[in-house]
């Protein structure tokens, strides 16, 4: 299978479904192939597609994948959903897609701490720390990830 292909033939289709392909993998499984397609988009309520976007793409992606070169005659199983909550913040909009959420930081320098994203431009974030706001540029991130809260107040939102 050939990535470049395979991108030329999805995004096009993604991209009509108002969402964007954020990961295509290919992992060879025996004489069958595993294509797993992650999905992000802003969604309805600009916080991420739902699963009736990521529904519909994946049907208009079998489709074009049936009626495509891209794949050849090689079998293969199609896997697509989203980015997951567990996807490391990577671009602007993963950010500006999580805000009032909570997010584990590593920085550049410095030590790991957890704040509440609470305003995203093309740079940085603007994020509430143990109360304090806390201005941090994505240059200075090394690593950020969505925690999972369970019990979360609704005057933390």
């Amino acid at each position: 299978m050939n990535e470049s292909a395979l991108v030329a033939v999805l995004e096009p289709i993604v991209a009509a479904h108002g969402l964007e392909l954020d990961d295509l993998t290919v992992v060879n499984a025996g004489r069958r192939s595993v294509l797993r397609i992650a999905l992000d988009g802003d969604g309805p309520d600009g916080r991420g597609p739902t699963i009736d976007d990521i529904a519909e793409a994946t049907r208009a992606i079998s489709a074009a994948l049936d009626d495509s070169d891209a794949i050849g005659e090689h079998p293969y199983t199609l896997e697509v959903g989203s980015r997951g909550v567990s996807a490391p913040l990577e671009r602007p909009a993963h950010w500006r897609r999580n805000v009032s959420r909570l997010v584990r930081i590593t920085p550049v320098e410095g030590e790991r701490f957890v704040g509440r994203i609470r305003a995203v431009d093309d740079t940085g974030a603007e994020l509430d720390v143990d109360g304090r706001r806390r201005r941090l540029g994505f240059d200075a991130v090394r690593r950020a990830v969505v925690q999972v809260e369970l019990n979360r107040r609704d005057e933390e939102v």
